[in-house]
């Protein structure tokens, strides 16, 4: 795993954090540097939506990741 994707797995898990809290500090449209994109794209994180709000935490396979675990183990 990239040090960047590590640090906003990190990040996140450390406490609740809501989706624009989340898309301000770490979303970009530069195509060299989508920690973002890759992050969900890689079902590492997840958008959770309740009523108005929204908040991003860590999935399971994101979890599984930050402990080193890799497949089957990783994907739950």
């Amino acid at each position: 795993m990239k040090a960047e994707t590590r640090a906003l797995l990190v990040w996140i898990d450390e406490e609740p954090r809501s989706y624009p809290e989340a898309i301000d500090v770490w979303r970009t449209t530069c195509p060299q540097h989508s920690v973002w994109e890759d992050a969900l794209g890689e079902r590492l994180l997840e958008i959770v939506r309740k009523g108005s709000n929204s908040h991003v935490v860590v999935t399971p396979r994101g979890r599984a990741a930050l402990v080193g675990r890799t497949g089957a183990d990783a994907i739950s």
